[in-house]
């Protein structure tokens, strides 16, 4: 009986755990799938947002495939405007050229200074070849031969009780020099040769001071002021240059200018800063001395880039648009599959 007992609760025991095991077996199986669920749920949505962000990364990527195109497209169309304010600026200059001269002889007010850039003037008076200076190096081709030469810039200054001179002092950039003009000039220059502007009024009778003492004439004082004839000049008034970023600084103290600033230049001649400032372009050379060679008036009709450049230059940057837009759509273009 003792044993028969102990068997019963041993099968008691051993249904008991197998019932267990059965249970969490079970839940295990039902667990399972929605564990598995869950976890493609996350996949699938991170995956999307994968997408999405990956899918507006792409269409930014594709605009900017564009932007070459639009930026082309634009320097043509400034170009255009380039070219519609270079016809305005020369036809102005050339309509100025056309007028009459003025007659330089007394002062033009501040309101007048404003409005004569690229006008005519005729003045009289002498130049102070002492106060001479020169700008450059600048070119020049001569017979197909290019020569480096200066231009020479020279005070026209006022002769005394004459009708026709001018008042007051200009600049006057002569002309075109060579190198060998130029050094002969300060070499003569340095020897002093040069005569004053205006000669001044002779103290003297033209006789020795040993003659007028032991001669028995009484002496006349008389104020003779030798004659001096004024040159005429025909020229433009023009202004300051602006260089370059390439081009040096002026230096007056060592006398080495490379290009025109009408204020310094007259510090440097002792004229005022806002005397005017004109270039020669009388076309009647004398060919036995042709030195200096006055401007050519039709350079200031032309430009470095004319009207017609610009418009190569919009067809040029039109053409290089298309190119790069039309690369564009075809790069975005969808591609057919190869069977």
């Amino acid at each position: 009986m003792a044993s028969t007992a102990r068997t019963l609760a041993h099968l008691r025991r051993s249904s008991a755990a197998a019932t267990s095991s059965r249970g969490s077996y079970a839940y295990f199986l039902i667990s399972k799938p929605f564990t598995s669920a869950a976890a493609s749920a996350a996949s699938s949505d991170s995956d999307q947002t994968l997408s999405s962000s990956s899918g507006s990364k792409g269409k930014g990527s594709r605009w900017l495939l564009f932007l070459p195109g639009a930026i082309t497209f634009g320097l043509g169309t400034w170009q255009i405007f380039r070219r519609q304010d270079k016809i305005k600026l020369l036809e102005y200059r050339e309509k100025r050229l056309e007028m009459e001269p003025l007659q330089f002889r007394s002062y033009p007010s501040t309101q007048e200074l404003d409005t004569l850039e690229f006008r005519k003037v005729v003045c009289k008076g002498v130049f102070d070849e002492k106060k001479s200076i020169f700008v450059g190096p600048r070119s020049r081709s001569i017979s197909g031969v290019t020569e480096n030469g200066y231009y020479v810039i020279t005070p026209l200054m006022p002769v005394e009780n004459h009708p026709d001179s001018v008042t007051f002092p200009i600049i006057v950039n002569r002309g075109w020099v060579p190198r060998s003009w130029k050094d002969k000039f300060v070499e003569a220059t340095l020897d002093e040769k040069f005569p004053n502007a205006v000669p001044s009024p002779s103290q003297d009778d033209g006789t020795t001071s040993w003659r007028r003492f032991w001669s028995k004439k009484p002496i006349v004082a008389e104020d003779h002021t030798p004659s001096v004839t004024p040159k005429e000049v025909v020229g433009i008034v023009r202004g300051s240059e602006k260089p370059s970023i390439f081009v040096p600084a002026n230096d007056p103290e060592s006398s080495q200018w490379f290009y025109v600033d009408v204020p310094a230049i007259a510090r440097a001649c002792g004229l005022p800063e806002n005397t005017i400032y004109i270039e020669d372009a009388n076309e009647n050379v004398n060919p036995s001395n042709p030195y200096p060679i006055p401007k050519d008036v039709n350079t200031l009709i032309r430009s470095s880039v004319m009207p017609q450049d610009h418009l190569n230059y919009t067809l040029t940057w039109y053409s290089l648009s298309a190119a790069v837009t039309f690369m564009a759509f075809k790069r975005l273009r969808p591609r057919k599959k190869q069977r």
